[in-house]
């Protein structure tokens, strides 16, 4: 007998970087666009709370699903629930489903992606990476004046 071999750190619930799943939060502007990543030591209603409170504005809506993390926050919050199978969500009526998390949800694959050609990232380096990862996804394209300012910073 031959088993398989353990593949990365496939542990279920959310990451921490005690057990070296540093987790990322973030935020995106739904009109502004621009998006902010941070690697956090942990996930808990207090980290959520102060990644949005710094990155938001006062009068911002926020949409989360039901995790218990973001009852705390400190902005009018509407949420979707996925375990309801339920993903987007018209408040108001006017057949637009504005209640999603949709953004955020496509913006942690362009993150992921990033990160993969690394085949894996020392946790002491990675908000390194994310930070040249949200540079890029705010940048939105590779422009002269991109690749200049990571020229200077060498």
């Amino acid at each position: 007998m031959d088993p398989p071999r353990c593949r990365a750190n496939k542990q279920r619930g959310h990451g921490t970087y005690d057990n070296d799943r540093p987790p990322i939060v973030g935020t995106v502007g739904r009109k502004s666009g621009k998006v902010r990543l941070r690697v956090v030591k942990h996930t808990d209603g207090e980290t959520l709370r102060k990644h949005v409170q710094t990155f938001t504005r006062k009068r911002a809506d926020v949409n989360t699903d039901e995790w218990t993390g973001y009852t705390r926050l400190e902005r009018k919050h509407a949420t979707v629930n996925h375990g309801a199978y339920e993903y987007a969500r018209d408040d108001d009526g006017d057949g637009i489903r504005e209640v999603h998390v949709n953004t955020i949800e496509g913006m942690w694959t362009s993150v992921r992606n990033f990160l993969r050609p690394m085949r894996g990232v020392h946790k002491r380096y990675l908000s390194q990476y994310v930070a040249v990862c949200e540079f890029g996804i705010n940048q939105k394209r590779i422009t002269p004046r991109f690749i200049s300012s990571l020229v200077a910073l060498h």
